[in-house]
This record gives structure tokens, sequence and C-alpha cells, in this order.
């Protein structure tokens, strides 16, 4: 269970097992410590109930560190664990379905082109024509002298951004940089550059050089996007992945850290019609979008860019639902969160949630979860989804 410690606690010094006398762990992967690992065991075991004693386990996987540097999870130990990442995710308001997670448990694959195979099963599985399911795939952990795979990738999906000779993007701009990345290691762009050109894998071995892996294209489910009301709408060619599949956030559960581990839930309209295709830096077509609906669009008072950020939005979610494609609205989501937030006070657990997150970019005051506060995110949180590592 979690620990909170104040300045009048005596914090006791880390356990070590007895006879510490195992291989030394290379600097690059340092031997898993005992209390990371003791602390997410007791907390499996207050959680759930194993048929393995918790002394046992303890002492098995106190035998496991002395001996390589590390221990391997039980397939229900790293369910649990990364149902309980999702949990702990501060910026996340999905979190009330933590607890249907499926996990694809692929620790024993650490050879890029086999992971990038099972990364193109994962879009499948979770995408399952529309019907999204919430999905992790677990590849092998870092270990001693073991070099664990790396996505480079934000998502398992996203669409290239190409500059242009003006100095302009076509495409997503937030991904010029990586899409030049993935040209100087021999992607080929399409012919002539397109706005949705779905980027390729970027997968090593540890630090080693990236590897190139393209994504089937019927691996890729995308959506039209339409206007229930504006004919017009569909004349700008728009449309979306299905499957947000988180890819660069190492999963760290009980000291062990898995480099590897894409998830994914299904999408929140704003973050598509709010942010991927309004952003600045992204698409930016608020511009165009009021230009369409004919505003006046010389001065910010006239609110211009808020109410073609609201067709936006209508034209995202309204396509979204025509095909059958499960997507969550900003106000829906808001009371569910809310709903998650009483059960976890009920069973006596912190819910960190950070606010600037947790708020939706559209009418956020419309909506339950502006009008409050809540725990504060707490770094240290474990299991934990960890902030992306830099890459080489």
């Amino acid at each position: 269970m979690t620990a909170f410690v104040d300045e009048n606690t005596v914090v006791p010094a880390p356990r070590t097992c007895p006879a510490n006398h195992g291989p030394s762990a290379p600097a690059a992967v340092a031997a898993v410590s005992i209390d990371a690992a003791t602390a997410f065991l007791e907390q499996f075991h207050g959680e759930t109930t194993p048929a393995q004693t918790l002394a046992g386990r303890l002492d098995e996987v106190c035998r496991e560190i002395d001996e390589t540097g590390t221990y391997v999870h039980t397939p229900d130990e790293l369910t649990f664990g990364a149902r309980v990442a999702w949990r702990n995710a501060a910026r996340c308001i999905g979190r009330l379905y933590w607890h249907s997670l499926r996990v694809r448990d692929r620790r024993g694959i650490a050879e890029p082109a086999d992971v990038a195979a099972e990364c193109v099963a994962h879009l499948r599985d979770a995408g399952r024509d529309g019907r999204i399911r919430s999905t992790i795939t677990v590849f092998a952990p870092d270990r001693p002298g073991e070099a664990a795979p790396r996505i480079h990738n934000e998502q398992l999906v996203r669409y290239a951004g190409h500059r242009t000779a003006s100095g302009q993007v076509r495409g997503d701009g937030r991904y010029a940089d990586f899409t030049d990345r993935a040209v100087e290691l021999g992607w080929e762009r399409p012919e002539p550059p397109g706005r949705f050109d779905v980027l390729p894998l970027l997968i090593s071995r540890g630090d080693a050089q990236p590897e190139l892996f393209e994504i089937p294209a019927d691996a890729v489910l995308e959506v039209a996007l339409h206007h229930p009301e504006f004919a017009w709408f569909t004349d700008l060619r728009l449309r979306w992945h299905a499957v947000p599949a988180i890819s660069n956030m190492p999963l760290e559960i009980g000291g062990i850290t898995y480099p590897a581990a894409p998830f994914n839930g299904w999408y929140l309209g704003t973050e598509i019609g709010a942010r991927n295709l309004a952003d600045a830096d992204r698409y930016d077509l608020l511009p165009v979008i009021g230009d369409r609906l004919g505003l006046d669009t010389t001065s910010e008072r006239t609110l211009w860019r808020d109410r073609a950020m609201l067709e936006m939005l209508r034209a995202v979610q309204h396509s979204f639902d025509s095909v059958g494609v499960t997507m969550a609205d900003h106000h829906t989501e808001s009371e569910r969160f809310l709903t998650h937030v009483a059960r976890e006070e009920i069973a006596g657990r912190r819910c960190p949630a950070d606010w600037s997150w947790i708020v939706p970019p559209v009418s956020g005051g419309l909506t339950k979860v502006y009008h409050r506060y809540y725990d504060e995110p707490d770094p240290e949180m474990r299991p934990a989804y960890l902030p992306p590592t830099p890459t080489p």
C-alpha cells in the first residue's frame, strides 16, 4: 500500500538481500531495487488474492535479484502493474476503465522486426473494426547486460510533416523533425507528399540505430471527417486514425522498466477537433474553417476561433459516431472521471490529477471536472508510465 512520508517520519534503510554477492549490473542498467520490488508486491498482495503467500514470493524475488540483478513478474503481476499504472496516470481523464485494460504479454520479444510485427498486431487487436479496446503490449524489459527494445515514435500511428520549399509544412507540423529523421534513416516520402501519410515505426535495441518498419495500410483504422450540416466540410478531405496508441512512455512496475509498452484507450473528441487539427503547430485548420463559415476573422474579439473550433469538434464527433468507431465526448467523460475519483476515495487511495490535462480544451467551465481541485501528481508514484526518455 502507498505510504506517505512527512518530516517526522523515520525512513528505514533500504532492504538488501542476504548474501548479496551476485553479478553486478552494467552502469547502463542498474540492478532492481529490493525496496521497489517489495513495495509493489505488498500492493499486489494487498489488492488481490494470489495463491502464493507474500512472504514466499518475496523470498523468490530476493533470490532472483541476488543472482541476476532483476526478477520476472508473473503474468498476474504484470497485468496488475500495467492496470495500476493507468490508474496512477495523473494526466488521463479516462481512468474509470483502468481495471479493463487488456494486457498482451510479449516479454519474450526484443528484436526490432518482431516488435514491429506485434505493434501492427496491437493496432488490429485494439481497433476491432471500430469497437476500440483499451490494450497494452508489453515487450522485453531492461535487464543488466541486455538491451531492451525501444519504440521511438510517440504513438504507433502518426502522420508525417513534410517541409516544403516555401518553409511551410504539409501534414502534421509537430512531426516535421521526426519525418526528417525517418528520411535520413532511409524512409522514402510518398510522391507526392500528402497531409495524412502514416509514418514508419522506428525501433531499436537499446541505443542502437533505429530500424524502419512500414505499417500496413489495413492495420490503420481511419475515419473520414464530414459535418452533420455543412456539405463543404467533406471537400476538405480530412481524416484521422482511430487508435491512439502511445508508444514512447516506459512502463515501470516494481523496479523493472519496460521501455517498449505501447498502450491505448480511445480518443476524446477534443483531442482531435480542438488540438490535433486545430493547434497552430499541427494542422492549423481553424482559419480554413472560419473562412468557410464566413466568419469575421479580422479580430479575435469576434470569437471566430471558438466558433470554428466547435464546428470542427462537431464534425469529428459526428464522423466517428456515424461509422460506429468508439470516441468519448468531454462532457460524459468528465462525469465518469469524477465517478472514478469517488471510487478511489472509497477505496482509501489517492487519485492524483493534473488539472490542466483533466479539464478539456473546449467548454472547460461547463464540465464538472473544472470546478474542483485534485490530489497533486506524485512523480514517485509507482507503478507508472514514465515520461519519454530522450532518443539518440
